[in-house]
């Protein structure tokens, strides 16, 4: 015994020098030496990264639910979307029958500049078989990404043609700006996936595109946004603001405050406004969100935001890995806090916080969102009560639809059989649709879904073992053709627009052209005038 302590003494000795002379342990001293103590006397040989990584995560898990570690290549997954771009070959794919279909080549890219097109199957890539293997999209895209400048020789059929492929590599954007059109001839509608550092530019293209279509009034959608980049929310807020408007500030314990005060006059402030939100924006989504309803700059439309108002600062270690750690709370020019509550260390209970508000009915009734009166704040402007505690609660609230869906739709949804269908139809009639409609608005106006298209997708699932039933399907079927009609279109044209054609089906969709179609209601709601 005396010899396991005397050992044990000097393992501690090993790294704390002084380690005789104290009584008591720092944190810090007492976690290096219970490293040393596992490396010197555990059972087996121990990989120290393993033990290092595990304990920065378990340390992060007792502040909140947003501080994290990432490894090398999660921190490269995380932060390309927010980059904006990434180095590949160039093309939007689906799976077909267990190959590689190319749905789209991108503009200029490196496969449309070597011929590749619409239509064909990635066999393989380099050595690497790619059709009949049933792999998941994530180890496709790593046979298909690689740095700027590497080659990749793709095997592609075309027809019953095998064509062999030299591409270059290169960068390949990646868009926050997923669609944007004019949804009548006044309004028009962008949707914003995420807050990325091209993003805000990405919203002036199209709104200056928008504007020459005739554009007066403004959707932005929101819905399914988990946010990005602070800055991002900030400098696209400040398209739709007078100069200096507040926007964000940011306190910290270890961080001056920081106040985010708009430096220019924006470019769109007179147009109606209206942002889409749901449960799923967060983030940077709630700052742009925030800070256009505390300012009475334009309403909140749909549901109540997800309630992350805690800021994130990177630290990156040398081999690519990260911390993310919270390092301040936000809050809107009203002076709300919008993050909603949390316990330390209980991580699963916050990411259940979502499934609460389903089991509680607040998808479906606007009643059932808190608001605390220890919690209300006022609007700048109009003086309009608006409440902090978590997430944006919008002026006007729309229901969770689900007077589409059915077991019946879910399963074919499930099993790929729309996107599938799809697929076969566009590439037996890929030519035969293209002369008929020479650009997509003819095929918006002109194209009606084919009765054999549905039939087709019925007599799949049938075979997939999807029983048809008749009165889901009379109720899914509007969804369903919408689906159908929006996925052709994006396989066909290269900025054809899948939204245009479900967004009629969609309730915040015809909520917010509503609104801006009703001049009065609109400005009695932004004053405070009609109750929420």
């Amino acid at each position: 015994m005396k010899k396991t302590i005397l050992i044990l003494f000097l393992a501690l000795a090993s790294v704390l020098p002084s380690a005789g002379q104290l009584k008591e342990l720092t944190p810090d001293q007492k976690l290096r030496a219970a490293q040393a103590i596992i490396d010197r006397f555990y059972v087996e040989e121990v990989d120290n990264d393993t033990i290092v990584t595990e304990a920065i995560k378990a340390m992060l898990k007792t502040l909140d639910p947003h501080s994290a570690y990432t490894t090398p290549q999660e921190t490269k997954d995380f932060t390309e979307p927010l980059n904006g771009k990434f180095s590949g070959i160039g093309i939007q794919f689906n799976m077909l029958e267990d190959t590689v279909y190319v749905i789209q080549t991108i503009s200029g890219g490196p496969s449309e500049k070597v011929g590749i097109v619409a239509g064909d199957r990635i066999i393989s890539a380099n050595d690497t078989l790619l059709a009949g293997k049933k792999l998941p999209n994530s180890k496709v895209m790593k046979s298909l990404r690689g740095p700027k400048g590497s080659h990749v020789m793709l095997k592609v059929k075309r027809g019953e043609e095998f064509i062999d492929f030299d591409v270059v590599r290169d960068d390949i954007p990646l868009y926050s700006v997923d669609e944007s059109f004019m949804a009548n001839p006044t309004t028009g509608y962008i949707h914003i996936s995420r807050f990325a550092e091209e993003t805000p530019e990405e919203v002036r293209k199209a709104i200056s595109k928008l504007r020459g279509q005739g554009m007066q009034d403004l959707i932005i959608d929101l819905s399914d946004n988990g946010g990005g980049y602070l800055g991002a929310a900030f400098e696209l807020a400040q398209e739709f603001l007078p100069f200096g408007t507040p926007v964000v500030k940011t306190i910290g314990r270890a961080q001056p405050e920081q106040k985010y005060v708009t430096e220019k006059e924006g470019s769109f402030l007179d147009g109606k406004l209206v942002i889409i939100t749901n449960q799923y924006s967060a983030s940077a989504a709630e700052i742009l969100s925030g800070a256009i309803q505390d300012n009475d700059r334009g309403l909140i439309v749909g549901r109540r935001t997800f309630g992350k108002g805690l800021v994130q600062r990177p630290f990156p270690f040398p081999d690519g890995s990260m911390i993310r750690l919270t390092v301040s709370r936000y809050y809107t020019p009203s002076g709300r806090c919008i993050q909603k509550p949390y316990d330390k260390g209980r991580g699963e209970e916050y990411n259940l916080e979502l499934l609460s508000r389903y089991k509680d009915g607040e998808l479906w009734h606007s009643d059932s969102i808190p608001r605390p009166d220890s919690l209300r704040y006022e609007t700048l402007v109009n003086h309009r009560p608006v409440y902090g505690g978590g997430g944006i609660i919008p002026d006007v609230f729309v229901p969770a639809d689900t007077s589409y869906y059915s077991v019946y739709y879910r399963d074919l949804v499930a099993k790929g059989l729309i996107n599938r269908s799809v697929i076969n139809y566009v590439d037996t009639n890929r030519k035969a649709l293209l002369a008929r409609y020479k650009d997509e608005d003819a095929f918006a106006r002109d194209f009606r879904l084919p009765d054999a298209l549905t039939d087709s997708l019925i007599s799949l699932g049938k075979q997939r073992g999807i029983e048809f039933n008749e009165e889901q399907w009379n109720r899914s079927r509007p969804l369903v053709e919408g689906m159908m009609t929006g996925l052709i279109a994006r396989d066909l044209y290269e900025n054809a627009s899948y939204t245009k054609h479900i967004a009629p089906l969609v309730k915040e969709y015809n909520t917010a052209l509503e609104l801006i179609a009703d001049k009065r209601r609109y400005e009695a709601i932004l004053k405070g005038e009609e109750e929420k």
